[in-house]
């Protein structure tokens, strides 16, 4: 799937248990283990087809976090959308979260952050004018460490999620 360098973003220690966490880019070979993790870890659940579909459009920005015996512990994927602008004028660019999971025995490491830290960088090649996102208004985990990267509330979406949850609109500018 190319080169070392082509895939491998950053590799650090989770500070509590010492534990090496390599950050990468998705491979095919990698849907297995992101399918397990979201299956386990989020309510919303989506088909094969899908997540190929992102890693086939946007590489880049579709990341893993793998541990030192090679499990896929989490990941991010985003992709483009066309959409009009805040102020309706004109039709832009916008980088959508599709989802984030880490394994609950991995997380409250840095690994959320280090994946979406990454892959916002990675997102923004595609000409981007906006990060949007949707999050569970329960999800205050979440919810915090969007609010570290400068997401702001634009709304909320009723009944958003499958089982009638409300979602949070969040969005960043691009600087």
């Amino acid at each position: 799937m190319g080169t070392d360098k082509d895939t491998k973003i950053n590799l650090f220690d989770t500070y509590k248990n010492k534990q090496e966490i390599l950050i990468r880019r998705c491979t095919l070979d990698d849907l297995d283990g992101v399918i397990d993790v979201n299956e386990r870890e989020l309510p919303e659940d989506y088909p094969y087809f899908f997540y190929k579909s992102i890693l086939d459009d946007y590489p880049e920005s579709f990341l893993v976090a793998q541990n030192k015996n090679g499990k896929i512990v989490g990941y991010v994927m985003w992709r483009v959308e066309k959409a009009p602008s805040f102020d309706g004028l004109k039709y832009e660019n916008k980088g959508h979260l599709v989802s984030i999971a880490v394994s609950e025995d991995y997380r409250r490491k840095g690994i959320a952050f280090e994946l979406l830290s990454n892959s916002m960088s990675a997102i923004k090649k595609y000409r981007i004018k906006n990060y949007v996102l949707e999050v569970r208004v329960s999800n205050y985990s979440a919810i915090k460490l969007y609010e570290k990267f400068n997401f702001k509330t634009k709304g909320i979406k009723k009944n958003y999620y499958r089982d009638g949850e409300n979602a949070y609109f969040m969005v960043r500018e691009v600087k």
